[in-house]
């Protein structure tokens, strides 16, 4: 029979691993979506997860979606280099945002509260910064608004966002379109956007 202490040594890595992620943070209950660089990873509709801080939430995503994603130690801290198949490279990577807003300090860093939205994505970067984000918000009689939202969590009424939804797909004037009756999930897209969350 092994004494209890025999296990230790195979035990203490996953438990440093999950004093890292939580960071001393109460676990919040938070919704969480990734989003690939040619398809969403997980939870296009946002599941609610329970996660202290941004690192966490991807880490729980992962486990529940069964993706892979690495991270990477630099001089400034660790920083997730890779999510799925895509790895950063040049002047691309993955970044976060919280509530529409990317923090100025690492996901581990950023301390969740009840009713977050974590969004993880895949992003090119030029000289303006990154791509805005989409976000989709259902309206009455079935229909839809379409905001983009910039690194700051300024939003704007998308100009040329197209809606799918049920294999149809409806152009979005001045960020809105009404669809009509549907089953499936509404999502938005734009050039140089990131896509939309999925509503019903």
């Amino acid at each position: 029979m092994r004494r209890p202490f025999a296990l230790l040594p195979m035990l203490l890595p996953g438990l440093l691993v999950a004093a890292v992620l939580t960071s001393g943070a109460l676990a919040a209950n938070v919704k969480i979506r990734v989003e690939g660089k040619t398809q969403t990873i997980y939870g296009a509709a946002q599941p609610g997860i329970q996660a202290g801080n941004a690192l966490e939430a991807l880490d729980v995503a992962s486990t529940a979606g069964e993706f892979h994603y690495a991270l990477t130690t630099a001089s400034f801290g660790d920083y997730v280099s890779q999510v799925g198949k895509y790895a950063a490279g040049g002047s691309a990577g993955w970044v976060f945002k919280v509530n529409g807003i990317s923090p100025p300090v690492g996901a581990d860093k950023v301390v969740l509260a009840d009713g977050d939205v974590v969004l993880w994505y895949f992003a090119a970067f030029g000289p303006s910064g990154g791509p805005p984000t989409l976000e989709l918000q259902r309206l009455p009689a079935n229909c839809y608004l379409v905001q983009s939202v910039n690194d700051a969590g300024r939003r704007t009424r998308t100009t040329g966002a197209t809606l799918t939804v049920d294999g149809r797909r409806f152009r979005a004037s001045g960020g809105r379109a009404c669809i009509g009756r549907h089953t499936g999930l509404v999502r938005a897209v734009a050039r140089g956007a990131i896509r939309s969350n999925a509503v019903r």
